[in-house]
């Protein structure tokens, strides 16, 4: 496990636990697994999220382009005569 020995697991447990106390420890190991957990229900609501997105293949409706009336549309003029 990452080149970690018995041993040196055996020194870093006792460091944590001089360091927060015997009482303190199941909390700490309580929040710790509750902060995986939350962690892993957070990428797992975005891997659906995007796996969701990518069966969407169909693409969005384009809003419907408003004319614009240009200058140059042939438009009779008011000084121009009718027939």
């Amino acid at each position: 496990m990452f080149g970690i020995g018995p041993s040196e697991l055996l020194v870093i447990f006792l460091i944590i636990l001089i360091l927060f106390g015997a009482k303190r420890l199941p909390e700490l190991a309580r929040s710790l697994g509750r902060s995986i957990m939350e962690f892993k229900s957070a990428t797992q609501n975005i891997k659906e999220e995007l796996d969701f997105t990518k069966l969407d293949d169909t693409p969005a409706p384009k809003p419907p382009q408003a004319e614009i009336k240009t200058e140059n549309q042939s438009q009779p003029e008011s000084g121009a005569k009718q027939q």
